[in-house]
């Protein structure tokens, strides 16, 4: 028993160091794409292609970071809170774990996908640079759909069905349900037609949750949240 509960709050705090890397990552995506390189502005495909050659190396170190090592963290993360929240909603919490290791395996592969095609097009570049941005418009709708680019379909569903878990087995703060809920919510309304707009919505709401999340997982007992929702 004291050897089960030592290996549940180890994989407790790894989940919160886990949501803590999420909420880091999502920071850094911001600052480095609107701040350093801005991204946003380029709209015509050659400007990014230069801009790939000429920030090459850091934008591999970045889509690493952000899409490769995130993607595996979330997992993680996954993990924990199955650990924590199946025993009270296990079918909804299997089905949520389920979304987040294929959530989590399409972040990896488009990051993997995005570094490739980036060092492909940059070694076009000189010698075609029209042909290189045809490259790139096809890699990056590929990679943008398995990513949440159109819309954070999975994202969301996993947020809104841990919260939805979290809720009913009282394991997570009540108010940190509701940001999740939010979170979610916007997510799954991001992929319709016309609400696009609502990813950036969803990744800000999301970083919270993931802040406040990390905390309670790593200093916060699980039997003083249930307390404090009485």
């Amino acid at each position: 028993m004291h050897t089960f509960q030592h290996d549940t709050n180890g994989l407790r705090r790894l989940g919160g160091a886990a949501a803590l890397y999420l909420a880091v990552a999502y920071l850094a995506a911001v600052v480095y794409f609107l701040v350093v390189v801005d991204f946003p502005s380029l709209v015509d495909p050659l400007d990014k292609v230069d801009l790939f050659a000429r920030h090459l190396t850091g934008l591999q170190l970045a889509y690493l970071a952000i899409y490769v090592v995130f993607g595996l963290v979330l997992m993680t993360l996954a993990w924990a809170l199955h650990d924590r929240l199946a025993g009270a909603a296990p079918a909804t919490m299997r089905f949520a774990t389920g979304i987040a290791l294929v959530w989590g395996g399409l972040l990896i592969a488009s990051g993997m996908a995005m570094n490739a095609g980036m060092e492909t097009v940059v070694t076009l570049h000189d010698a075609d640079p029209a042909g290189a941005a045809t490259a790139w418009l096809a890699i990056e709708s590929v990679t943008s759909g398995m990513s949440g680019g159109k819309g954070e379909l999975l994202g969301g569903l996993w947020t809104l069905l841990v919260s939805w878990a979290a809720w009913r087995s009282r394991r997570l703060p009540r108010a940190l349900n509701v940001v999740g809920a939010l979170a979610g919510t916007l997510g799954v309304l991001s992929t319709v037609p016309g609400l696009t707009d609502l990813v950036a919505a969803f990744g800000l709401t999301q970083l919270v949750w993931f802040v406040w999340l990390g905390v309670v997982l790593l200093w916060r007992p699980s039997g003083h949240i249930a307390m404090d929702d009485d």
